[in-house]
C-alpha cells in the first residue's frame, strides 16, 4: 500500500485552525470524520470517506454531508466517537494517523487523545494530533518534529518518569536526562531547527505551538 493510501486523517470535533503546515501535514490523506468533526471538512476542503459517530454533537452539519456514507452508534457506548474513527482507519488498512481537531474543548477527551497517540505508537502506527496551532507527537523511544520555525514553543510532558531523555535542534538541549515524573523541567522550551527526540525509558507527549504559521 502506498503513502497516501495509508495515511488517514480524523477529524474530531476540537478546535481547528487551517494552515499552510496542516495543509501539508494531511495532503492526500484519506478522511473519516468522528460526528461534530465533519464541519471540519468543509474549512479543510476535503470530502471523508466515511461520517461514524452517535450524532449527537453534529447539529446543522448534516445537510452539508448527506451524500457522506454513514456508520451510526448508540450514544449509550464504551468507546468515543474519535476512537471507533481510530479503529476503522486501522481496519481500512492505515499505518499513519493524524487526529485532526484532537485540541480544545473537553479536557479529558483532549487527553485522551493524547493517551491514544501513545497506544497507536506501541502498535507501530505513526501518528500526531493537530489543531493547526497546538501539535502533539508520541514519545516513546525517538521522534522528530520538522519545519517548525526558530523560536517555536515546545514542551515535552512526561506520563511517567523519563529516563535517558536527549533533546536537540532546541535551545536548552539535554543529554541523556532524568527527568522525575510531575516534573515541569521540561516544558516551555524553544526550536532552533527541526527537533530530534530521544528516550531510553518511559512515554511522553511532544507538545509543538507553530503559531506563526497561521494564516
Amino acid at each position: 500500500m502506498n503513502k497516501v493510501a495509508s495515511h488517514f486523517a480524523i477529524l474530531l470535533g476540537g478546535d481547528l485552525t487551517v494552515t499552510s503546515r496542516l495543509r501539508e501535514q494531511i495532503a492526500g490523506a484519506r478522511v473519516i470524520a468522528a460526528d461534530s468533526g465533519i464541519r471540519h471538512a468543509h474549512t479543510l476542503g476535503v470530502t471523508p470517506e466515511l461520517w461514524l459517530g452517535d450524532f449527537d454533537s453534529s447539529g446543522n452539519e448534516d445537510t452539508l454531508a448527506r451524500d457522506i456514507p454513514r456508520q451510526v452508534f448508540p450514544v449509550a457506548k464504551d468507546k468515543t466517537d474519535g476512537a471507533l474513527a481510530i479503529e476503522e482507519a486501522l481496519r481500512r488498512g492505515s499505518t499513519f494517523v493524524s487526529l485532526v481537531g484532537g485540541f480544545g474543548g473537553r479536557f479529558d477527551h483532549a487527553l485522551g487523545h493524547g493517551t491514544q497517540l501513545l497506544a497507536l505508537a506501541r502498535q507501530g502506527i505513526g501518528c500526531f494530533m493537530t489543531s493547526g496551532n497546538e501539535e502533539a507527537y508520541p514519545l516513546l523511544h525517538s521522534c522528530n518534529v520538522t519545519g517548525l520555525k526558530a523560536g517555536t514553543q515546545l514542551s515535552i510532558l512526561g506520563f511517567d518518569s523519563l529516563e535517558g531523555l536527549t533533546i536537540s535542534g532546541v535551545r536548552w538541549p539535554l543529554q541523556e536526562a532524568n527527568v522525575p515524573f510531575g516534573s515541569t523541567w521540561t516544558l516551555s522550551n524553544e526550536s532552533v531547527g527541526d527537533v530530534h527526540v530521544s528516550l531510553r525509558k518511559g512515554k511522553a507527549l511532544v507538545i509543538a505551538y507553530p503559531w506563526e504559521n497561521a494564516k
